[in-house]
């Protein structure tokens, strides 16, 4: 079992330079080296004081997932404003039966299209916009958004449902791609920091996962007026992102913060088909201004990043694939019993609370161990394992069956603990391959690499929904 702590951590691995008096560590240990390089000894490094960058990055982790999950957890009052809000009952109007059926359908075009977008154009503005303006701006976006959302809970659109739609499907497209890129600028800024930093940020997303599932059970039991849970649910979100960015314009100040954003030298951006030998006396420190490069080098990223980008996609095909789609249509056995336990709370309890639960545990787990390392075949043995999760979770009582009619698992605690094991899993496996991501590639690439890292994400979230599609009709 290996546990690092933050003072073996330093910013990248594979740094563009090296002081001469490092050559005298080079073969004390050649593995640990090259994953975790040490920055140049010129100042003195600081603490993390009171932990205030770690609980920086752990809101901001919150920040990007729980605007999302309050978007799409305010399910009641999206049914209720567009089946007209002075008329229930209303939707014979064979449009608007179909906006209303397909409406989630519909949020889920509207969050991938823009986010794959989004991903590529914050790649090609790594080097021409500075960090601090793409996390401000995605911030400030978010928030007119769920500003605008708030207002709109308690205006009424029964004269123009079809024109809300329009408008929510706009303000998902909009708030998917401000929460892209805010994650993955604010991950790609961690790979200057040591692994923890990138580690409280991913366990922040998980955070606002378990957040958003709380509240859902809240609303549940004491909610009256749908209208009111949104309002609840859009001004939390607003209020959280408002702190988060006062939480970002703080992180400047933290010395420790402004240790690790410093070059220690002028840096070179390397295309990445050279290779520089950082024992050599005569490597370059500063290279002329002509040899840098405005859109990161996108072939170096990938060849390096290959492994760990298939764990990544892998992990999240598997979780994609089986939450929420399937595990949201697991019954109780007990159904007939009446019980609000088996019926209205069974699935935000089994599913929801439980996975995002074990899932922040899980990332969590990576701020104290980290194992297997980034070139261990055990990484994607493990990762290529979860594939079991699969058939289990369809002979569990998954309804409605057409096809696979067996139920092998016969309890209610089945699901409950594959749910745990899959969120467990999920988190651990899916963390330490996404913090390794930036620390393998050279210190100037680590920002375009945590990019990539969340590209590999998106593509696994897509094609997990696109093979639960599938299998929900195999069953």
């Amino acid at each position: 079992m290996a546990i690092v702590s933050e003072d073996n951590m330093g910013h990248s691995s594979n740094s563009t330079y090296r002081l001469i008096s490092d050559q005298l560590r080079a073969d004390q240990d050649p593995v640990q080296e090259k994953l975790l390089d040490r920055p140049a000894p010129l100042l003195p490094r600081p603490e993390d004081r009171f932990n205030g960058a770690y609980l920086i990055f752990f809101s901001l982790g919150i920040g990007g997932l729980l605007p999302w999950s309050f978007f799409i957890s305010a399910k009641e009052y999206w049914a209720f404003k567009l089946r007209n809000c002075s008329n229930l009952a209303s939707g014979k109007d064979p449009e608007d039966s179909d906006i209303l059926n397909y409406f989630e359908s519909y949020l889920a075009i509207a969050s991938n299209a823009p986010s794959l977008l989004c991903l590529l154009a914050n790649f090609l503005l790594v080097n021409r916009v500075p960090v601090r303006v793409r996390v401000l701006a995605s911030l400030a976006t978010t928030l007119a958004i769920f500003v605008a959302m708030a207002v709109l809970a308690k205006v009424d659109t029964s004269s123009w449902t079809r024109g809300f739609f329009t408008l929510t499907v706009i303000c998902t497209a909009i708030t998917s791609g401000s929460s892209t890129v805010l994650t993955s600028s604010v991950f790609g800024l961690t790979g200057r920091f040591p692994m923890r930093n990138a580690q409280a940020l991913i366990s922040g997303g998980a955070m606002g996962g378990t957040i958003s599932a709380v509240a859902l059970l809240v609303d549940l039991v004491a909610s009256s007026d749908v209208r009111d849970s949104a309002l609840a649910f859009f001004l939390t979100a607003a209020a959280f992102i408002g702190l988060c960015m006062g939480l970002y314009l703080l992180l400047p100040r933290l010395e420790y913060a402004r240790y690790y954003t410093r070059s220690a030298y002028p840096s070179r951006v390397f295309s990445g088909e050279e290779e520089l030998s950082q024992d050599s006396p005569s490597s370059p420190l500063v290279a002329s201004v002509s040899q840098e490069l405005h859109i990161p080098p996108l072939r170096p990223i990938l060849k390096k990043t290959a492994g760990l980008g298939f764990c990544v996609i892998y992990v999240f095909l598997i979780s994609g694939l089986i939450f929420p789609a399937i595990s949201t249509n697991i019954e109780s056995l007990h159904k007939d019993s009446g019980s609000p336990w088996t019926t209205k709370f069974f699935v935000p309890l089994t599913v929801f609370l439980l996975y995002n639960f074990a899932d922040l545990c899980g990332r969590q787990i990576t701020a104290w161990i980290q194992v297997p390392g980034p070139k261990s075949k055990v990484l994607p043995a493990l990762v290529l394992l979860r594939t079991c999760f699969v058939p289990l979770f369809v002979l569990c009582n998954y309804q409605p069956r057409l096809h696979l009619t067996v139920v092998l698992f016969q309890s209610d605690l089945y699901p409950m603990f594959f749910i745990c094991l899959l969120g467990l899993s999920h988190g651990y496996l899916s963390t330490l391959a996404l913090i390794y991501g930036p620390k393998i590639v050279s210190r100037d690439l680590a920002e375009a690499t945590g990019v990539v890292m969340s590209f590999y994400i998106s593509m696994g979230l897509m094609l997990g929904s696109a093979c639960s599609a599938l299998v929900e009709h195999l069953i």
